[in-house]
């Protein structure tokens, strides 16, 4: 894997309980160990602008119920499909319940992949589906073999959680290292 320590990564969460905060500071945690350099955004803060300011994106949103959006992305949604995220390498994780929710899981994090492919941008990090238990989301492809991004479930397998977050970001270095080597 090439040196990353001159990546500029953007972490975006939209968060009402905090969670997908403090799942986003964990990434960001295991991608300074790796070198990296990572600035953590509310969505709430971010801006047109705020999305250009990165070369790399990682992008993080809860689901609310029976598939609803969090909030605070929802608000976004406007400025979001305002931007060009054309040669933008993003990465997706989202966070849901997938027993009490298991029609749901994760469908938050499937209309963020609509919307940034929409804009152009480049979606890296796709997540098996072994090991999780739910029925239908928005976020995993038609066989249901994999998510558009990391699914976390802080409710029912938060004992997972470090060890599903040092896969993606090891998976998502490597999986960036090559997109840049491709472009370059």
């Amino acid at each position: 894997m090439r040196e990353l320590s001159n990546v500029n990564i953007g972490l975006i969460y939209g968060t009402d309980t905090n969670n997908t905060e403090e799942i986003g500071e964990r990434i960001s945690t295991v991608l300074q160990s790796h070198g990296c350099t990572v600035e953590i955004i509310n969505v709430t803060e971010a801006s047109a602008d705020t999305l250009n300011d990165f070369g790399f994106l990682i992008m993080g949103i809860p689901t609310w119920d029976f598939g609803g959006i969090q909030e605070d992305w929802e608000d976004f949604e406007e400025v979001l499909l305002a931007s060009d995220l054309t040669n933008k390498t993003v990465a997706l994780y989202g966070l849901g319940d997938q027993f009490g929710y298991g029609d749901y899981f994760v469908d938050a994090m499937g209309w963020l992949h609509k919307h940034v492919v929409n804009i152009g941008g480049n979606v890296i990090g796709s997540w098996s589906t072994d090991g999780y238990e739910f029925e239908e989301s928005l976020a995993a492809n038609e066989d249901k073999t994999m998510f558009v991004g990391l699914a976390i479930d802080e409710d029912q397998q938060f004992e997972l959680t470090d060890t599903r977050i040092a896969g993606w970001v090891e998976q998502i270095l490597s999986e960036y290292s090559e997109t840049v080597n491709l472009v370059a």
